[in-house]
């Protein structure tokens, strides 16, 4: 089971009090994009091994959205940021496979 810290309220919740958002950094296209740009935000994940970064909901306490960098392999969550944060600023993909 994973446990996440929410950044915001500083609570540290298992995934059963969180809700799973899909992978973070993605670029969403909305109304007046392309079919296959939509097509792409819609079904296109990289799905990698190794490090990735997903967003969690804090549903369970204050509601704000909230990111993890964690390796899907080990199960390992480095650490976890507020969604304003870019990824690349905190942590490399090179270092974590």
């Amino acid at each position: 089971m994973l446990i996440l810290n929410c950044p915001y309220c500083g609570m540290n919740k298992d995934e059963t009090e969180l809700s799973a958002g899909g992978e973070a950094h993605i670029k969403r296209f909305g109304p007046g994009s392309s079919d296959l740009d939509f097509e792409e935000y819609l079904f296109g994940r990289t799905n990698p091994k190794g490090l990735h970064f997903e967003r969690w909901r804090c549903s369970s306490g204050c509601g704000k959205w909230f990111h993890a960098a964690r390796c899907t392999v080990t199960l390992e969550v480095f650490g976890t940021y507020e969604a304003q944060t870019l990824a690349s600023t905190k942590y490399k993909r090179s270092n974590y496979g």
